[in-house]
């Protein structure tokens, strides 16, 4: 068994990864060891040798960490990275056609917004976890969906498909969505906008 607490960060890249990002993330997760247990990496308007360029060094980062290293979006740069992970939103794709480009072993997340009817089909396509959100106002990315912490207790008591909450998560707001369930607590401008070791440490308190 391990000690890892039930409820555990997943860090999403700013929209920047270039630059000094590699060392804050190496930083970040050092910090978070046995907390921050999956990186996810979302870039906008590059292609997708620009994008597996920026992606090597973080890649390398989260294997040495053994931090799961999920790709936003795109199923054609999960695959060509063999990333451990591909997280599709409701406009990037079905999930059987993903499964059956990616194999069994990746992991396949889906965007489920605030919709239960939407988290159970991701569930019967074969998605490996489900996201709800944004809970609070987000610095990352605008959103009209704004779910109750009750949607993760929901699932949480019914189903064994893990359940991520995102959406404007900080340290000070985090806890009614971990006592609610919430596996994951998907975090991105929390960590970077700021010192990102500070940050952790501090979610890793709050979420104690």
């Amino acid at each position: 068994m391990t000690d890892q607490p039930s409820c555990q960060l997943y860090l999403i890249s700013p929209l920047e990864v270039g630059g000094d990002f590699a060392d804050r993330l190496d930083r970040a997760l050092a910090a978070g060891k046995g907390l921050a247990t999956a990186f996810q990496f979302r870039v906008k308007d590059v292609d997708q040798h620009e994008a597996a360029r920026l992606a090597a060094p973080l890649q390398e980062i989260c294997a040495a960490r053994e931090v799961g290293f999920i790709v936003n979006d795109s199923v054609p740069l999960a695959k060509r990275l063999k990333a451990d992970g591909v997280h599709l939103g409701q406009a990037d794709g079905d999930v059987r056609e993903a499964r059956e480009e990616l194999g069994r072993e990746m992991q396949i997340g889906v965007t489920c917004h605030s919709s239960r009817h939407l988290a159970m089909e991701a569930g019967e396509a074969g998605a490996d976890y489900v996201a709800f959100g944004a809970f609070f106002p987000s610095e990352t990315k605008a959103s009209d969906h704004r779910p109750e912490p009750d949607l993760l207790q929901w699932w949480s008591s019914l189903f064994e498909i893990p359940c991520v909450a995102i959406g404007g998560i900080t340290p000070g707001n985090c806890a009614p969505l971990v006592e609610a369930g919430a596996d994951f607590l998907a975090v991105s401008h929390a960590v970077w906008g700021g010192d990102e070791v500070v940050a952790i440490e501090a979610f890793r308190k709050a979420m104690a």
